[in-house]
């Protein structure tokens, strides 16, 4: 009796932590899955791939646009081989009043290496938005503290 009731609670366990991974909406989870591919993007320093995910009307702190977003992108990319991209509990929010807009906020450690041992690791509060164009969402804004 005892090893069937160990059972039942792993498998309830289990399906605890399936439902809760469930728990976001459709369109929240494709949101966050796309931030995901931004952040591998950027660890695998393609910068054709993380141009594919921005909005052709794209803006950012320090005066971001696509063009100045590229240029600072392929600078980096070219001064470390090794970024590493951390998002610590990222919050995750569509707008209720206009759908094709979502949000994510989340706090971020950036590092880059040249080697093995990061030359820098810089923390911030990352917040961005988001437009969804032909089903796919797009990177619109990004602002960093």
């Amino acid at each position: 009796m005892t090893l069937h009731v160990t059972r039942r609670a792993a498998w309830l366990a289990m399906v605890s932590l399936a439902l809760a991974a469930c728990s976001r909406t459709d369109p929240e989870q494709q949101l966050l899955e796309t931030a995901q591919a931004l952040q591998t993007a950027i660890e695998a320093r393609d910068t054709g791939d993380v141009m594919d995910l921005v909005d052709e009307n794209f803006r950012g702190s320090a005066n971001l646009d696509p063009q100045s977003a590229r240029r600072l992108l392929t600078a980096t990319f070219l001064r470390y081989q090794n970024i590493k991209v951390v998002a610590l509990a990222p919050t995750v929010r569509i707008d209720p009043s206009a759908p094709l807009l979502g949000f994510i906020e989340s706090k971020v450690v950036v590092t880059g290496a040249q080697g093995l041992i990061p030359e820098r690791a810089e923390p911030y509060t990352v917040r961005t938005e988001w437009r969804l164009v032909d089903g796919d969402w797009k990177l619109s804004d990004l602002r960093w503290e």
